[in-house]
């Protein structure tokens, strides 16, 4: 199987409470970034990589995310999974799970751009495709995120809940991740599930690995960065598309 071969999927069904200040007509994603939406460049890294197939797991105003990108971007297939209530990023990939056509499936959150290379991250994850992947980044400050602790063969040991965590750097869990497609299948379905919190550390004694990144990584989740976001990518990224 190759890299175009598999389905992506996107979770950009949040709420965007924290965001509401200054993003309150549409979805975050959607968020402006120069004059294109924050999602475009997600779907732009997509696209680029040679991915033909994406899946939106939309859900609150999920109408604009579908009018503005339609069924296609660029030369690639889109597909909705709208859920009609909250099911937390674990419970949206198992409620999508019915239009995943491969056995791999690459994940992204669609509220954090994660600067990488998804053709050297699938390459990487051959080393161990029954387990999952998740790429980490360092951070300067890592109670907003979490700590994702390693040992010497990138296998991860624990996830360091950000609530307990004092301010310092680390390497945390940038939100793309490779996962074997039987494992959104054992997902307990219509149940609201945190994929971060409930699903990790339970799929640690499967194996799970991190991929450490030295690229660009940045969210949107609040507003101080947000406005940090739009003023490195429309600079960066935007202009390149």
């Amino acid at each position: 199987m190759n890299l175009s071969d598999i389905t992506a999927l996107l979770l950009v069904g949040g709420l965007g409470m924290r965001l509401r200040s200054v993003v309150s007509d549409r979805p975050k994603s959607l968020a402006s970034i120069g004059d294109r939406p924050f999602l475009a460049l997600l779907l732009d890294q997509l696209v680029d990589a040679g991915i033909e197939r994406t899946v939106l797991c939309t859900g609150y105003m999920d109408q604009h995310i579908s009018h503005v990108f339609g069924e296609s971007y660029r030369d690639m297939k889109l597909q909705y999974s709208h859920e009609t209530t909250p099911l937390g990023t674990g419970g949206a990939l198992r409620y999508a799970n019915h239009l995943i056509e491969s056995e791999t499936v690459l994940v992204m959150n669609g509220d954090s751009f994660c600067e990488f290379d998804p053709l050297s991250f699938w390459r990487w994850h051959q080393q161990h495709p029954d387990a999952g992947s998740i790429i980490l980044t360092e951070v300067c400050d890592c109670r907003r995120f979490g700590r994702v602790k390693t040992d010497n063969d990138n296998r991860i040991l624990h996830f360091d809940e950000k609530t307990f965590m004092e301010v310092g750097p680390g390497w945390v869990n940038a939100g793309v991740y490779l996962l074997p497609t039987d494992w959104i299948d054992a997902i307990e379905a219509d149940k609201q599930i945190s994929l971060e919190r409930d699903l990790f550390p339970h799929w640690l004694h499967h194996g799970m690995f991190g991929y450490y990144s030295q690229g660009l990584f940045i969210d949107i989740g609040t507003p101080q960065s947000y406005r940090k976001a739009e003023e490195i990518l429309s600079h960066v990224y935007v202009e390149q598309h």
